[in-house]
């Protein structure tokens, strides 16, 4: 803490690191208070109010950037800097008051994103980084002042950790859209928003995780949960629609870590961390991932959050599981609706509504993916166009490949998984590559699966099967 409070700053001009730094050294102020001598405390004070507070206020005051967005930033910066405020209040109250003011004010931007069933459009890494932030300043609220002024209680933050577990599947994966590794680590806030909202199941997910990875966060001890229990035991679906970002996810079981799982999105392509992914979708079968996303690309690559975002392959349509028209991408500000659904005993089913994506190309486009019998997988996509175009159907994996026309085996690690075109007539099974020009980000171990028409097309109906091979 000496040697970060003698920095010249925390970097104010991405204002994230200002946030995280203050939040640190509240933990550390506050935590540390009864060993600290009257001058390490006047330090750590000082640091907080110059480098984190007083910077703040020239965001707060005119009620710019971060203050006004409805995405991770917001909750990153009001939640850092709203820590630093809560920990100095006593010595600083003024400054406290004017920090805390204008967080409560801000932070409802952000949590409404939550509505109305708790998920969140940056994808599964964000959801972690946002609402972490967002806990530990509600809890260091209530910690502190005795309330969080109604924060907890918008639409949807009740269900946050629903979506976190419907993202995970049984092989440790998330459901990785937008900029997001598909890793699931341990959460700690999955344990306050158990106690806090009476959901045993989130802190069920959470003990999980924690043994697995032998990790524990210091978070994990203070919120250790009074009760814990299994989506079994719960009584959870197996299949779920979150209406608010438009994403579906089913599964075969909640118990058996080899089962058929499968996420799904429609989406909004003008969400923050979008990719042009809209219909795109991830399974995995055997503990494995069979249909993948790549997820992130290196976000110091030139003008990557800028006007060259949609040149990486990563971000471009053609990475993503999904049908590519005329080897373009799909509309930056379109958006794609979940329109119908159907989850009975037998199928899981959802239909998007992807005429969007190409609006100068196709009058309509849905697409139809189910799971029937908790063992098979059907993508249909119904494809009507202005004119003419070239339609190729694709699915990266991380599988080997055999083709034979309009049927293909994928194995991996000794399973296998059999995919075949039920129409249109004539279409056949190909491979492409899916390694980008440097500096990017090489995607090596993979493949793209694809499906090729005869020709061009102005109606197509594209059915694929993809079904595990069970022993």
């Amino acid at each position: 803490m000496k040697a970060a409070a003698a920095f010249k700053d925390w970097n104010p001009s991405h204002f994230l690191d200002t946030a995280e730094m203050t939040h640190a050294f509240a933990i550390g102020y506050d935590w540390l208070y009864a060993s600290l001598s009257p001058d390490e405390r006047a330090w750590i004070r000082r640091a907080i109010v110059e480098k984190g507070l007083e910077p703040a206020f020239t965001f707060y005051r005119p009620k710019r950037s971060w203050v006004m967005v409805t995405h991770n930033w917001n909750q990153v910066c009001n939640g850092g800097i709203g820590m630093g405020a809560l920990a100095i209040a006593e010595d600083e109250p003024e400054r406290a008051a004017e920090i805390l003011k204008g967080a409560i004010e801000s932070l409802p931007r952000a949590m409404k994103s939550y509505a109305p069933d708790g998920g969140w459009n940056e994808g599964p890494g964000y959801w972690h980084y946002a609402t972490r932030y967002n806990v530990y300043f509600l809890a260091g609220l209530e910690t502190a002042l005795g309330t969080d002024f109604g924060l907890s209680q918008i639409e949807g933050f009740a269900q946050a950790g629903d979506f976190r577990i419907d993202f995970s599947s049984p092989s440790g994966k998330t459901f990785n859209y937008a900029d997001a590794s598909d890793n699931v680590g341990p959460a700690e806030e999955m344990f306050w928003l158990a106690k806090r909202f009476k959901q045993p199941v989130y802190a069920w997910q959470q003990l999980e995780l924690t043994k697995r990875t032998q990790s524990v966060h210091a978070l994990d001890l203070i919120w250790f949960p009074d009760s814990a229990r299994s989506p079994v035991e719960a009584r959870w679906a197996l299949s779920k629609v979150y209406k608010g970002v438009q994403t579906a996810f089913m599964r075969a079981s909640w118990t058996d870590p080899n089962g058929l799982w499968l996420g799904v999105k429609g989406g909004d392509n003008k969400a923050n961390h979008s990719h042009l992914d809209l219909g795109t979708f991830v399974l995995d079968v055997f503990g494995m991932r069979w249909a993948s996303d790549f997820g992130p690309d290196d976000y110091n690559l030139p003008r990557y959050f800028g006007d060259k975002r949609w040149t990486y392959y990563r971000l471009r349509t053609e990475s993503h599981n999904v049908v590519v028209i005329d080897g373009e991408n799909q509309d930056t500000k379109a958006a794609a609706p979940i329109i119908e659904q159907r989850f009975t005993a037998g199928e899981s089913m959802v239909r998007i509504d992807l005429a969007a994506a190409y609006p100068s190309k196709l009058a309509s486009h849905f697409r139809t993916v189910s799971m029937t019998g908790g063992k098979r997988v059907t993508v249909r996509d119904e494809i009507r166009a202005k004119a003419p175009v070239d339609a190729v159907w694709g699915m990266v994996t991380g599988a080997d490949v055999t083709l034979k026309g309009n049927e293909a085996v994928l194995s991996m690690s000794g399973r296998e998984m059999k995919a075949r075109i039920e129409s249109p007539a004539g279409a056949v099974f190909a491979v492409e590559s899916t390694q980008p020009p440097a500096p990017q980000r090489q995607n090596e171990g993979t493949r793209k699966l694809l499906v090729r028409l005869p020709g061009k097309v102005e109606t197509a109906d594209i059915r694929v099967v993809l079904e595990p091979v069970y022993r």
